[in-house]
């Protein structure tokens, strides 16, 4: 059977997908750490082993890894050859940032796939470790001024060789951590998963043969390929701008502008990022192949229909100026990368709507606020809770914006406040959707969220997010939407950060707060235009007070 016939195929495509969904979730239900367990921080992946273009990706893991991994295994290819290539089982560790492309929280494992003595394809996961050292307990350290400071650098390491683990290694990596048993368990639990991805390729191979998988594969990326080739030339040739800045890099306070300029030209995509700032003084830097990424992860929310694989990639090409915060090299810090990429995403959006906004939203809440409360539970044993802040997507030409969502750039969930006040010494006194916080619009942008942390105990609490002096636009005439805000509750006395929206390593006793406020999404449209039931709606529902509706809406009972 020719392995372009369309019913092997679509089996064939599906299996892929369905192993590497498998490995999302074998991951997800055996990992110690919340971080994946419960807020799904991970990835895994079937790359092809002669050039580490991505064949298939799990669905239960982070946009944000989407070509990341891919760009991974591809730079680790040249360390793996300098060692005498892979080696039946073989696991590989990286964390290095700039070869791993996001933060040094992320650790990447790979592993090849061996059928009858042939390597024919690479297994990679990704998986978010709670501490992995640095200054900063969990890893967002918002005055870091250097990578060293933000947790220990994994190189290029072969693990577990021909079956055999490195236990030296692990031990020193298990050694730099505040949680040494999580991390460890976190650790096992990814190593396990490549039994997983073996089992389901030995069973594809076994039944359609190496040449006929291989065939389907390689038909796959062609479709793909052509499939955001028609896209791409559906749109009018031309150039495409768009500005936007981040507040501060938690150190200097100045903004850092973004600039982009995309470029059609028949069926080719062109990203130049010339413009943008040079690399920041503080953590908000990230790898050049991060940035590719996220530019990836943006045209998967235009054009949701292209399966995810290398052949979607290959339309596009990058001009990412060295020495910006968009390519990050030894030593710039980026563990607040978690905010570089929604930027991004969003700049692409902002591009793309001056075009084609029927298919392209406003911006969305844009921040990954990220809020790391760590102490002592009272059993003595140390702790670190992390909270990325949920928020409102940008109204489109269909619909409103997602209203309390996860980031488009990671999926990362907030912990549930039961589970948070199960394991951790803390209160939530409130967790709400924040009023008037999407922009108003003919489509109006979702509502951030707020939300309230109490200490039960002494601990330390920094927060790591942006979009407090430029919150997300709208556009087609679609109003921006709320800032992000903190505010701290000292001995009973407020208290902003100095740099608005980021705070490190804040100390709060027993029966102090953090309080936290995330933007909506932008509007999209004239708000003049909105429904009047619409408006009306809004209003009994909580996510618009009756100002907003009479002045920005023109609503009139």
């Amino acid at each position: 059977m020719s392995a372009t016939d369309p019913i092997t195929l679509a089996v064939v495509r599906g299996a892929l997908h369905q192993i590497a969904d498998e490995m999302d979730l074998h991951l997800i239900h055996a990992a110690i750490s919340p971080i994946i367990s419960e807020m799904h921080d991970c990835a895994h992946g079937i790359y092809d082993a002669r050039n580490g273009e991505t064949i298939a990706q799990g669905g239960f893991g982070l946009p944000m890894f989407l070509a990341n991994m891919q760009y991974t295994v591809q730079n680790l290819l040249k360390h793996v050859e300098e060692d005498g290539g892979f080696q039946e089982n073989d696991i590989w560790i990286v964390n290095d940032p700039y070869i791993s492309g996001t933060h040094l929280q992320d650790v990447v494992l790979v592993a090849p796939y061996f059928y009858e003595g042939k390597c024919l394809a690479l297994l990679a996961n990704t998986g978010h470790w709670m501490d992995i050292g640095g200054g900063t307990p969990g890893g967002w350290a918002p005055q870091a001024r250097e990578i060293h400071q933000e947790g220990i650098i994994i190189p290029p390491l072969r693990i577990v060789r021909e079956g055999k683990r490195n236990n030296e290694v692990i031990n020193l990596i298990l050694a730099n951590s505040r949680l040494p048993s999580q991390i460890e368990g976190d650790l096992e639990a990814m190593m396990n998963v490549f039994n997983s991805g073996f089992k389901g390729l030995n069973d594809l191979v076994s039944r359609y043969g190496i040449h006929e998988v291989s065939a389907c594969i390689d038909e796959m990326m062609i479709r793909s390929e052509q499939q955001m080739r028609d896209h791409i030339a559906a749109i009018p040739d031309g150039t495409y701008s768009f500005a936007d800045c981040f507040d501060n890099d938690g150190v200097v306070d100045a903004p850092l502008p973004v600039k982009l300029a995309v470029i059609i030209e028949g069926s080719n995509m062109h990203f130049d990022f010339t413009g943008t700032s040079i690399a920041a003084t503080g953590p908000l830097n990230m790898a050049e192949t991060t940035t590719r990424s996220l530019a990836f992860v943006a045209l998967k929310h235009i054009f949701p229909d292209v399966p995810v694989n290398g052949g979607a990639f290959r339309p596009t090409k990058f001009t990412v100026p060295s020495g910006c915060m968009l390519a990050a090299q030894y030593p710039s810090p980026v563990c607040g990368y978690t905010d570089v990429i929604n930027r991004v995403i969003d700049v692409v959006f902002g591009a793309l709507a001056q075009v084609i906004p029927e298919f392209t939203p406003a911006a969305p809440f844009g921040t990954a606020g990220v809020t790391t409360v760590s102490g002592y539970n009272e059993d003595g044993r140390y702790y670190v809770a992390v909270y990325p802040a949920p928020g409102g997507y940008g109204g489109s030409s269909a619909s409103d914006g997602l209203t309390n969502g996860t980031l488009p750039s990671s999926l990362a969930g907030f912990m549930s406040v039961e589970m948070s006040e199960h394991r951790y010494p803390l209160r939530f006194d409130y967790y709400a959707i924040r009023e008037n916080s999407g922009g108003a619009g003919e489509y109006r942008g979702g509502c951030g969220t707020r939300y309230g942390i109490r200490a039960l105990s002494d601990c330390v609490v920094s927060v790591l997010g942006d979009r407090h002096d430029h919150p997300p636009f709208g556009i087609a005439g679609g109003q921006a939407a709320g800032q992000f805000r903190v505010n701290f509750e000292l001995d009973g006395k407020s208290s902003t950060p100095l740099m608005r929206s980021k705070a490190d390593k804040i100390a709060l006793s027993t029966g102090d707060a953090v309080h936290i406020e995330t933007p909506g999404g932008g509007g999209f449209g004239d708000p003049l235009k909105r429904q009047r039931e619409e408006v009306r709606r809004d209003l009994v529902k909580g996510f618009i007070s009756r100002d907003i509706a009479n002045n920005q809406y023109g609503y009139k009972d």
